[in-house]
This record gives C-alpha cells, sequence and structure tokens, in this order.
C-alpha cells in the first residue's frame, strides 16, 4: 500500500477530487447514491442470504419475541414492529404471517428502506426511509448495521494508525493520522499494537446509527443482530468484505457488489444492552434445531418429514461457525429484557 503522509489539509483535498477517498464516503455513495448496489430491484436477495431468508423459521421467532414484548407492554392497543433495513420487506410479511389473529390486528408493521416499496407486498405493512419516532414495541434490524459506512485505518510502517483513502477501483493508500474522536474510538474499543499493516474499523458511525434507532423506541425493545465482535477478540486485520451474487468478492466501491464489515457491538451497546449469540436467542425462544422422534417416522411419517425439515432448518440458524454465531444486541426500554434466561453464549 503506498503510504501518503502530506498531512490532513492535502488529504481532504484529495478527496474532493473524487480519486481518494475515505472509506466511509466511498462505501455510502457505492451503496446507497444513484444506483448504488441496495437501490437494485433484486435487493439484498439477489446477491447473498442472511436468517431471513435461510428459513421462516427466523420469522416465527421474532414474532415469538414481539408477543413476549406485548406482554411485557401489558396488551397496548398499538403493537408497534419496525423492521430496520427490509430489503423488500421479507421479515415484517413473514412476522406478520406468523403472529396469533388477535396480536397481528392491534400491530402497526413499519418497514424501513431506501430502496422503493416492492410490488405486491402486503398492505399492512408501511414503507418509510426513517423509523417512526414513537415506537412502542419492537424495533428489530438485521444485517443493517454491518451495512453502515465506516472508515478503516491501518498502521503504517512506523507504527501510527492512519486513515485508509480508497479509489473507485478498490485501490488504496494510506492517509492522515487518525486523530480526534476516532482515535478515542479505538483507543477504547479496537486498540491497535504498533505493528505495520494491523487493520481497524472505526465504529464511531454505527454507534451513533444505533443510538439514534434505539431513541425512537419509547417503550419495548430494540435488537441489532449481525456479523459481530467483542473486545477481546477483534480480528487483527479488521473484516471489510464484498459481496457479490452470493459469493465473497473483493471489496471495491464502485455500486457492482456489497461492501460490508462486521460489528463492534459491545462498542453499539448503550446503557442495559447487552450481546449475546443468535444460537442462545433463538433457543431462547423456542429454536433448538432438535431432531423429531424416530417412533414418529412409522406413526406419522409426513409429519415425521416436515419436522426433520424444519429441524435441519433450525440447526442452519443456530449452527456454531455460521449463523448461530451472529452477534443479538438486545437494548430493552421500559420493560424487563424478554431474552433474560438467554444467556450470553
Amino acid at each position: 500500500m503506498t503510504d501518503e503522509t502530506t498531512g490532513r489539509a492535502e488529504g481532504h483535498a484529495a478527496d474532493r477530487t473524487g480519486r481518494w477517498r475515505g472509506w466511509r464516503t466511498a462505501a455510502q455513495e457505492a451503496l446507497y447514491g444513484p444506483g448504488g448496489f441496495y437501490r437494485g430491484p433484486e435487493g439484498p436477495a439477489g446477491h447473498f442470504r442472511t436468517s431471513v431468508h435461510a428459513s421462516p423459521l427466523f420469522a416465527r421467532a421474532v414474532a415469538g419475541l414481539l408477543c413476549r414484548v406485548d406482554e411485557a407492554l401489558g396488551r397496548p392497543r398499538r403493537l408497534d414492529f419496525v423492521d430496520m433495513a427490509a430489503g423488500r420487506g421479507e421479515l415484517a410479511a413473514g412476522v406478520l404471517g406468523a403472529l396469533p389473529a388477535d396480536v397481528a390486528a392491534r400491530v402497526r408493521a413499519c418497514a424501513v428502506e431506501i430502496a422503493d416499496r416492492p410490488p405486491g407486498l402486503d398492505p399492512r405493512i408501511e414503507w418509510t426511509a426513517e423509523p417512526p419516532e414513537d415506537v412502542t414495541g419492537l424495533l428489530f434490524a438485521n444485517e443493517w448495521l454491518d451495512n453502515v459506512p465506516v472508515e478503516v485505518a491501518e498502521v503504517d510502517a512506523a507504527g501510527v494508525a492512519r486513515l485508509v483513502l480508497v479509489r473507485e477501483d478498490g485501490t488504496e493508500r494510506l492517509g492522515v493520522p487518525v486523530s480526534g474522536a476516532e482515535a478515542e474510538w479505538l483507543a477504547r474499543w479496537w486498540p491497535l499494537p504498533g505493528e505495520e499493516g494491523l487493520r481497524a474499523e472505526i465504529g464511531l458511525p454505527r454507534d451513533a446509527a444505533w443510538a439514534s434507532a434505539v431513541s425512537c423506541v419509547g417503550r419495548g425493545l430494540a435488537v441489532a443482530v449481525d456479523y459481530a465482535h467483542t473486545a477481546g477478540a477483534r480480528p487483527p486485520f479488521g473484516t471489510l468484505a464484498g459481496f457479490r451474487e452470493g459469493r465473497g468478492t473483493t471489496p471495491v466501491p464502485d455500486g457492482s457488489c456489497d461492501v460490508t464489515a462486521h460489528v463492534a457491538l459491545d462498542a453499539c451497546a448503550l446503557p442495559g444492552g447487552r450481546v449475546i449469540s443468535q444460537r442462545a436467542a433463538l433457543h431462547a425462544l423456542g429454536l433448538t434445531g432438535a431432531r423429531p422422534p424416530l417412533t414418529l417416522a412409522s406413526t406419522n411419517p409426513a409429519e415425521y418429514v416436515r419436522a426433520l425439515a424444519s429441524a435441519g432448518e433450525a440447526a442452519e440458524l443456530t449452527a456454531a461457525g455460521g449463523l448461530g454465531d451472529f452477534g443479538w444486541l438486545v437494548q430493552p426500554a421500559g420493560i424487563p429484557d424478554p431474552l433474560g434466561e438467554a444467556s450470553a453464549d
């Protein structure tokens, strides 16, 4: 990587030319600008498979969590379900379809997404670019924060952490030293030893985005689900990655691929919040992946086949080394934690 040591003023001038930019600006434009990756008609499902797409059991589990929130709130006249970064509304539609009729009748479902409303979406689902400000219920952000763009830092040969600049073709060079609030964030949440080549993603924008989302919840629960890491287990070379058509690729900020990085969920957490694994959360919601008893195969073969398929899907959602390792940042607002029995694992 070419070292750029000319100072902050010149680094900013280079950004204005459009040739070299920090990863945060470059990814923001590539993902969300005109013609950006997330404005395509195929939606996220056209490029990668989330828990929502892996099995309808995920939406059923989220519906079960919404019912727990409903009970904790005393069954209010209006119960909100907010699906952040909703894609094409798959989770919101699945949750509505899985709720008991008496609960569904009170639900205001809101899908938050910058792309246009997809045709054929359940008319009960509101479609908006921003979450409502008076949420009483559950705000659920599945794989949202990993697509909130952040700056990338890398340690140079002198042991100094510098911002990484990037061109549209993915070529990188080092810019100015990390300073101010970004340096303070690194020092607290992701300290970089002075070894050349070590990298980190500076999660300040994600912390702010999560705090803003949680502020919309007057009473209820906010949950962020994402690829994650916590203090003591930060990846030494960062996690910046690209995805296109279901496959990993080099992250290039030209709008042709997803540009993502894992989330320091412990840094995002507000007072009272905690991070648990998806495996622990889904187990607490009754999704274990246990195989049906073999006796069912002889007494009711069709039901056995259905139960076996369901167990396989549940196992995928909770698998170690896979979707089960996702982090859930659970943030109650004015109610007890509905996943209180779920351990940190």
